[in-house]
């Protein structure tokens, strides 16, 4: 098994532990054609997030959106930068910033993406926080975890449907009432920008 291969395996297998974990979908919005499902997690105090929608562009256009990782900020909720730290066949590893409501502290991730292309030309994007891969910042408290993924799925007439799920641990402290606004609004605001950049194309 080469490098490429073992770390599909470990992704792979991380994100199979989030879905067998988060059971019990529950529909927590349904608007302009975004519907956010949320889930408990055992042993977490965060709920964890799937978003779906359906957009209508070209896969390919939808790639280079998520390939153009500075500009990506634009449409990923309260992203604040965005750069790669390193690639290799396959796999990227990308530091973020983002911005939170006052008192809280800003935070940052480091994240380690690996896309794989299915038999049906379904593209999927693993994704899990490093926290240690890089030194912590001074005035940022490092995301712990993230296990999610994405995945785009062409459909009929060159329409593609979009599924963005994910359960995290954000470090430090983080009130409830943020915590289940963000929940929300991460998934069904970054989609929403994210189907906008694309269809004004």
């Amino acid at each position: 098994m080469n490098k490429l291969q073992l770390s599909l395996a470990l992704c792979g297998f991380s994100v199979l532990s989030v879905n067998a974990q988060a059971e019990n979908w529950q529909l927590a919005k349904d608007e302009a054609g975004i519907k956010v499902y949320l889930s408990d997690i055992p042993g977490s105090q965060y709920k964890a997030y799937r978003a779906v929608t359906t957009v209508n562009a070209d896969i390919k256009h939808l790639l280079a959106l998520q390939a153009d990782v500075k500009g990506s900020c634009k449409w990923i909720f309260e992203c604040q930068e965005q750069s790669v730290l390193k690639t290799d066949d396959g796999q990227s590893w990308l530091y973020a910033r983002f911005s939170a409501p006052w008192p809280v502290t800003a935070r940052d991730s480091v994240l380690h993406v690996t896309t794989s292309t299915a038999a049906d030309g379904t593209v999927t994007r693993l994704l899990q926080a490093l926290p240690d891969f890089v030194p912590k910042e001074q005035d940022f408290v490092r995301v712990s975890r993230v296990d999610g993924f994405w995945t785009l799925q062409p459909k009929p007439a060159g329409s593609v449907e979009v599924v963005y799920q994910a359960h995290m641990e954000p470090g430090g402290s983080v009130p409830s009432w943020l915590a289940n606004s963000f929940v929300i609004d991460a998934p069904f605001n970054t989609l929403q920008a994210f189907r906008q950049a694309a269809e004004k194309h």
